[in-house]
């Protein structure tokens, strides 16, 4: 096989929000969508819409020949929430192990562990409030759990993070649905088979559901504000899938009617307006339009619609006030290499422009794409359609300048108009500031 077809992406039926490939948006309004369409044929290279569920076939991933895999695509329904996989079913990227375990990914998609050091394997990056989802199995005499706003190494779950216990009766206190050291479920689910977790956590207030049913309701008086999420391996082999998270709280910060609480830069050549639709257009460039709030640690999401072929944006982030694009930039840049989508152009649509590229183009041009930032201290990431394609920790000294250094100080977030031939629209636009740990 020749290394073009090694390279090769087939996508089929990809439930992306928006309109068919090809068209200019039409419809819709500050804070809705457009219709879905029908069904696309799959295309080498191409990413159809209309469908409301899909996958994605690959034959190369994160840079290595591998043979076909599958990776799940959320429905459309779930990219426009804001939902998250936290687990892409083929790799265990945007994960960080706590200490050396057999966690592996099986060919059926599925998280396993069941030997090794007591471990945690925890997301890169933080979430504050949350809806939280994933499949799981054990053996009751299995001791695991899913621990909740923790740190990579915690030291005691009744302080420093929650652990939602996956134990039987006998192996533990606190059996499935528990939180450790804090409150025991209303009632004991065996998870010998595949079980649903679902948590909803806001603020100090816990629910937790095992296949739609509250088995925990939990407030605690000193809430931890945010953390990473994690499975752990204590003892007994523990299985898990279809991982995913919905961050809550976020805000618009465009009210889908004019550009109050943005400002559009003096010197800038990019002409922004809002369309009857209730979209943010920006052409021409080279310009900025700059919010007036400011976010250092923060969750934010937006949609955009490329209304031409590999143009090149970006949302501006940390920015130092008032200046012109000194800040990180998430790429907006839908092009890639080859008929390969692991081959991003000009770093790809939701990399890091100048640090970190894309490790695989997830939007078209020509149809809407969501994008979600996620910014912790020195980390940041980006998921596209709900599938997280960048993982970045800036380790450069301090520096006011984030084009210098790492900025950790709070910005302002910023469109670009890169060139004479940007044409871009942007809608629901969200953002919330993380609260401390």
């Amino acid at each position: 096989m020749s290394p073009w077809l090694r390279g090769l992406l087939l996508i089929a039926l990809v439930g992306f929000v928006g309109c068919e490939a090809g068209k200019k948006p039409s419809g819709g309004s500050g804070s809705g969508g457009s219709g879905s369409g029908s069904a696309a044929k799959a295309e080498p290279g191409k990413l159809p819409v209309g469908a409301e569920t899909g996958q994605v076939d690959i034959r190369t991933f994160d840079g290595k020949p591998a043979p076909t895999k599958t990776i799940p695509i959320l429905p459309a329904d779930e990219i426009a929430a804001g939902w998250l996989r936290l687990f892409d079913g083929d790799t265990l990227y945007g994960w960080e192990q706590s200490a050396p375990a057999d966690w592996k990914v099986t060919p059926a998609g599925e998280i396993t562990v069941s030997s090794g050091e007591k471990s945690l394997l925890c997301t890169t990056s933080d979430f504050g409030d949350f809806v939280f989802k994933c499949d799981f199995k054990a053996p009751p005499s299995t001791n695991s759990g899913i621990f909740l706003r923790t740190p990579l190494k915690p030291t005691d779950p009744a302080k420093d993070c929650y652990e939602l216990n996956i134990a039987g009766p006998e192996t533990s206190p606190f059996s499935n649905g528990g939180f450790v050291g804090r409150q025991k479920a209303t009632k004991y689910v065996d998870c010998s088979d595949w079980r649903t977790y679902e948590v909803t956590a806001e603020g100090g207030h816990f629910v937790v559901k095992i296949d739609g049913e509250t088995v925990l309701d939990y407030t605690d008086p000193k809430p931890l504000g945010r953390g990473r999420i994690a499975l752990q391996h204590n003892s007994g082999p523990v299985s898990f899938r279809n991982v995913k998270v919905k961050p809550l709280g976020l805000k618009p910060i465009f009210d889908g009617k004019s550009l109050a609480g943005w400002k559009n830069h003096p010197e800038s050549k990019s002409v922004y307006t809002v369309t009857p639709e209730g979209w943010i257009n920006v052409k021409n460039g080279r310009g900025q339009l700059e919010s007036d709030a400011q976010f250092g640690d923060f969750i934010a999401k937006w949609d955009c619609f490329s209304n031409g072929k590999a143009l090149n944006s970006g949302v501006f982030f940390r920015c130092i006030p008032g200046e012109v694009t000194l800040g990180y930039e998430c790429q907006i840049q839908n092009g890639f290499k080859d008929g390969d989508r692991t081959k991003p152009a000009d770093f790809g649509t939701g990399g890091f422009y100048r640090r970190s590229p894309a490790r695989i183009v997830m939007a078209d041009d020509f149809t809407w794409f969501t994008q979600v930032l996620v910014v912790t201290g020195p980390h940041m990431a980006c998921w596209v359609n709900g599938f997280q394609v960048s993982d970045w920790t800036d380790t450069r000294p301090p520096n006011a300048n984030p084009r210098e250094g790492l900025r950790v100080e709070k910005g302002t977030l910023m469109l670009q108009g890169h060139d004479p031939t940007t044409d871009l629209n942007f809608r629901n636009l969200e953002a919330v500031e993380l609260p401390a740990r």
